[in-house]
Formats: structure tokens, C-alpha cells, sequence
């Protein structure tokens, strides 16, 4: 089964959970910039957590199913349009043979700007190094090492028994990720915070900063106060970890995410907790963000809470799915 691309959209990409265990050799992670998002849109269709999905940047995507598939859209709220009707986001809806599946592009803050278009069986791509995932910066994984482009036929994989059952599924509004606002970022000293002085620190928890247009999948620049550090910013490089927070010379922090490099120069001043940085991949240019200083233990327990709820919407479908 497949599907053929009509319209690309900004930037969609083919994910699943990341390439893990070459980092050492310099190769990056990538993976969702939501993770969460992914996780459960998965879990909705019965699918396994890690199936291979299409991360959708703004939206502006339209595809023709060669085959009866039930999707859902996750993530940012996009307009999500099949056969030409309305389809809310985070509801599984029955696509069929021929059927046409539109993401409109939508600029709205409000929202976030990344959805996940999750397929019953699981996007087809090649496994290269155990992942499905595209990192288009070294042109590896997804489809082609590439954006999906007008044409593009994309393979999914068969489903699993009674998928069908999984239509008109809906994640209650209480277990989807969303934006949460202005709601503080989680995050913990980095292992170069002695490097900053005292000032620097408290200029970095206790002030507003602005998502910049110069933010992508590897890392998210941003403007506001600077952050003073004792002596230089460089180090000797040293592996990085996703959301670590580095702060060159010019004093500006920036946070590294999916498609980051494996080692910087740069000091860390703290690391984003794993599940604020996937609030932080919604924000859009001009969005403002503020940084909580937590311990591990309080950002161990986002997570935590997170699988709490992806095991009770697990329970949810089954009982769903399982109804006469």
C-alpha cells in the first residue's frame, strides 16, 4: 500500500523515535522534534510506538491513499482535511481507496507548528542504521535522505489485526501535549554552568527570551538578555545531549534539538528537560520562552507522567476497539 504526494507542503519529513547508538561515530539522533506527539498518535491507530510517521512543519501537505488506511493528525492542531470535509486533529478517521488527505498551511502561534501524520501499519521507508528517520542535513534515512516533494510515492507498511476498529478514536483533551502557553521550559544546570558568573545564571532563569528566525530542527536560536560568562565561552568539544543549552561568544543561548550536532565547543549552561523541549519545537518565530530552573528529579517526573498517560490511552483504544 502507498500513498502519492500531491503537495509537499514547507517541510515534511518521514520520523520515527531516532537513529540510536551512533553518536559516537557523528551521527545525530534526529527523531520528532515532539516525540510525544508521535507516541501517541502511534498508540491511537494501535501501531507500535516507534512505527515511522511524516513530521509536518506549518502544514501545506496533500496526499491521495492508493489503499483503505485510518490516520490521525497530531501534534499542532493544523486543519486536517479528508475528501475535501473537516477532520478534527487528534481523532483516527477512515481514509479510503483513492481518498485525498489535506494539511492547509496555517500560521497560528497559537497552535504550535508541528503536526504528525500517523498511518494505521506505519510509514515504508528503508531501515538505514535501525531508524526510519530523516536527518536531511546528511541526506540519510526517510525517503531519499529528503523532503517528501510533488510526486513522491510513499510506501506504508501493513497494519495491525482490526485497525479498523480504531475510527472515530479520540484522545481526550487532557492527555495531548499542547503548548502550554507561556508556561516556563524545565531546565537543569548544564555541565559547564561554572563557567558563567552568578549574573549570567540568574539572567538566564529569570529572563524572557525570543524564539529567532534563524531556529530549526537542529537547534533553536534566541534573542534576549546576555549571558555573561567568567572567561571565554569555548571549551574543548565534548558530546551533546538533546536540549542542551549552549551559549557562545555573542551571549545568546541556544538550544540544541533533534538534528544536533554530537559534540560542540561551546559552554552548556543548562539542558531542557526531554519533554519542554518538545514544547519549545512548537514555538514559532517571535514566540517568547522562559527558562525554570528544576533538578532532575522534578523533570524525570514530566516524563513519568507522560507514560502514566500514554498507558491509560493504550487502555482507552483497547476498550475502544474491543467494544461490540
Amino acid at each position: 500500500m502507498s500513498f502519492i504526494v500531491e503537495k509537499p507542503g514547507m517541510l515534511t519529513i518521514v520520523q520515527d523515535l531516532g537513529r540510536w547508538g551512533h553518536q559516537s561515530r557523528g551521527l545525530t539522533v534526529s527523531g520528532p522534534m515532539d516525540q510525544f506527539s508521535l507516541r501517541l498518535g502511534n498508540v491511537m491507530l494501535g501501531n507500535d510506538e516507534n512505527d515511522a510517521v511524516l513530521e509536518l512543519t506549518i502544514g501545506g501537505f496533500a496526499a491521495v491513499f492508493q489503499e483503505e488506511r485510518c490516520v490521525v493528525l497530531t501534534g499542532a492542531e493544523l486543519p486536517l482535511y479528508i475528501d475535501g470535509h473537516p477532520a478534527p486533529a487528534w481523532t483516527v478517521h477512515r481514509v479510503t481507496s483513492g481518498g485525498r488527505v489535506a494539511v492547509p498551511a496555517k500560521f497560528d502561534p497559537s497552535v504550535g507548528c508541528r503536526s504528525y501524520l500517523c498511518v494505521s501499519g506505519g510509514v515504508d521507508v528503508p531501515l538505514v542504521m535501525g531508524s526510519r528517520s530523516t536527518f536531511t542535513r546528511g541526506r540519510i534515512g526517510g525517503y531519499k535522505g529528503r523532503a517528501l516533494a510533488s510526486g513522491d510515492v510513499i510506501g506504508v507498511l501493513a497494519p495491525s489485526p482490526l485497525w479498523r476498529r480504531s475510527e472515530g478514536f479520540v484522545c481526550p483533551a487532557g492527555l495531548r501535549p499542547g503548548r502550554f502557553g507561556d508556561e516556563p521550559l524545565y531546565a537543569m544546570d548544564g555541565p559547564q554552568i561554572d563557567a558563567f558568573t552568578e549574573a549570567g545564571v540568574r539572567t538566564f532563569y529569570s529572563e524572557a527570551y525570543t524564539v529567532t528566525d534563524k531556529s530549526d530542527r537542529m537547534g533553536f536560536r534566541l534573542e534576549g538578555p546576555i549571558i555573561s560568562h567568567k572567561a571565554g565561552a569555548d571549551i574543548v568539544s565534548d558530546g551533546i545531549v538533546h536540549g542542551s543549552v549552549q551559549v557562545p561568544g555573542d551571549g545568546k543561548p541556544i538550544v540544541l534539538m533533534s538534528d544536533r550536532q554530537t559534540t560542540g565547543g561551546y559552554t552548556k549552561i543548562a539542558v531542557v528537560s526531554t519533554w519542554s523541549a518538545a514544547r519549545l519545537a512548537q514555538k514559532m518565530p517571535g514566540d517568547a520562552v522562559r527558562f525554570r530552573r528544576v533538578s532532575e528529579k522534578e523533570a524525570t517526573d514530566q516524563l513519568r507522567s507522560f507514560e502514566s498517560d500514554l498507558r491509560r490511552l493504550g487502555e482507552m483504544r483497547a476498550a475502544y476497539r474491543s467494544r461490540a
